[in-house]
């Protein structure tokens, strides 16, 4: 049985072979077509990322075998001004922006090895990275090309906070199943 437990940042760069294996089985296919170049750049990025304030990893294993893992951190305040933040800061305003994102638990990464899918190791990894977080402010955003992620988050009790045009391109935000403004989310039209 896998086992799934919140590990510091340090442990979790301790099995970069099977991060960078899970990466790229991961995010390998469609939507993400990411090469293995950037499992090697994931790396990178998770060796800087381990310093950011709040930053919390969960990770799936059985025995030496990585099959999945997740990272979070808070996000900052000011909001950021990478990667697809700018997109998520318009759609949802300033002041939601402001109240329901700077300060919340911002998950970064969710990844499990295809062959290890279908046995709620997501779900573990998802709770893990976030259950702990008192006021339930934990987020997320996602490609909507990623059909089977949005659904999955939907499941698990995760709230659609921004709808990007219609035709599935574009990133989404998605706030936690205990997140206070997840009712209040806009609806798409």
């Amino acid at each position: 049985m896998p086992t799934v437990e919140r590990v510091s940042g340090g442990r979790l760069l301790a099995r970069t072979d099977g991060v960078r294996a899970v990466y790229a089985d991961a995010f390998g296919g469609p939507p993400w077509r990411e090469g293995p170049d950037r499992a090697e750049r994931y790396l990178e990025r998770l060796a800087r990322d381990v310093a950011r304030p709040g930053f919390t990893a969960a990770l799936a294993a059985e025995g030496d075998t990585v099959l999945g893992w997740a990272t979070a951190w808070t996000t900052p305040d000011p909001f950021p001004a990478d990667r697809c933040h700018p997109s998520m800061a318009v759609a949802l305003g300033e002041a939601r922006t402001a109240a329901w994102l700077s300060g919340a638990r911002e998950v970064d990464e969710l990844a499990v090895a295809t062959r290890a899918r279908g046995a709620g190791l997501g779900a573990r990894l998802l709770d893990a990275a976030t259950a702990d977080r008192a006021d339930g402010r934990c987020w997320l955003l996602t490609s909507v090309a990623a059909r089977t992620a949005v659904a999955f988050y939907e499941r698990e009790g995760w709230t659609q906070a921004t709808h990007p045009a219609p035709g599935g391109a574009g990133h989404a935000a998605f706030l936690g199943p205990r997140h206070p403004a997840r009712t209040a989310a806009p609806r798409p039209l």
